[in-house]
């Protein structure tokens, strides 16, 4: 149980970084790939310094498969959030836990009790009455607006499940030359579209990034371990309602973000459904 509470702390944390980048106007494909390209590097020079700088053949793949679905699971909720609701966008992006859960019982067996069940459903509606309202001059209409949030639900949830099957794959032991192949991954893609919308960095957004990646390195090597030892029915679920949690109580006290009747809902909805999943 250690490791869920760091990973819930580390990844809160992530969260809180990235939203210090958006409400300083910093570019976010910019601040992604920075992150991805640092992750890459930290994990790297510390594979060359302690000499294990080797490559199993399923650590490259796994790393490729979850550095490309990373990155576009992000790039597409970007664009998602361009042409869409914002409330709407988030929910569909946090609701995805629901894809690795599924995976994780039909696929690899996953244990999940009736209440753990129940506490999953209270999870699901706790993150759609703490996601913010969505916006009324948005260009989001009809059936290929509803296929766009699904896009952008099954896509986050294949990244999930990608960043599971790392224990699946019998890679828990090499999970360090995954996250270099992810990160590598990933910020190469990502470097390839700021240079294909001709966007310049800015040095702030930069630095953000890199403080963002080495951050991120410490906390996806607590989150790897934590899923090594716990399962995903236990482990999503706690972890996106946790860190929705945090967040929505975060920008009440901190950042003065008034917290709807919605929001003060889902929040002891939330509280309910964690005593229920762990």
């Amino acid at each position: 149980m250690t490791w869920l509470i760091l990973s819930i702390v580390l990844d809160f944390g992530f969260v809180q970084f990235f939203k210090l980048g958006e409400r300083r106007g910093y570019y976010g494909p910019v601040v992604v790939t920075a992150n991805y390209l640092t992750v890459a590097a930290c994990v790297g020079t510390y594979l060359l310094v302690t000499d294990q700088f080797t490559f199993a053949d399923g650590a490259i793949r796994t790393g490729l498969i979850t550095g490309v679905l990373f990155i576009s699971a992000l790039l597409l909720m970007n664009f998602a959030l361009t042409i869409a609701p914002v409330g709407a966008v988030l929910s569909a992006f946090r609701i995805a836990i629901v894809i690795p859960v599924g995976f994780g019982v039909y696929l690899w067996d996953e244990p999940m009790a009736p209440a753990q069940l129940f506490g999953l459903m209270l999870t699901l509606a706790a993150l759609v009455l703490m996601t913010p309202r969505a916006q009324e001059d948005s260009r989001f209409t009809g059936l290929k607006g509803f296929g766009l949030l699904a896009l952008v639900c099954v896509w986050q949830g294949l990244s999930h499940t990608s960043l599971r099957s790392v224990h699946y794959s019998g890679l828990d032991d090499v999970f360090l030359p995954v996250l270099m192949a992810t990160g590598g991954t990933a910020g190469i893609i990502g470097s390839l579209f700021i240079a294909s919308k001709r966007h310049r960095p800015t040095l702030p957004a930069v630095r953000l990034g890199v403080f963002i990646g080495a951050y991120n390195a410490v906390a996806l090597c607590v989150i790897l371990t934590a899923l090594s030892k716990l399962p995903g029915t236990l482990f999503f679920p706690a972890l996106g309602c946790s860190v929705v949690l945090l967040d929505n109580l975060f920008a009440h006290f901190y950042w003065r973000e008034h917290l709807n009747r919605s929001a003060v809902a889902g929040v002891a909805v939330a509280i309910l459904a964690l005593f229920l999943v762990v």
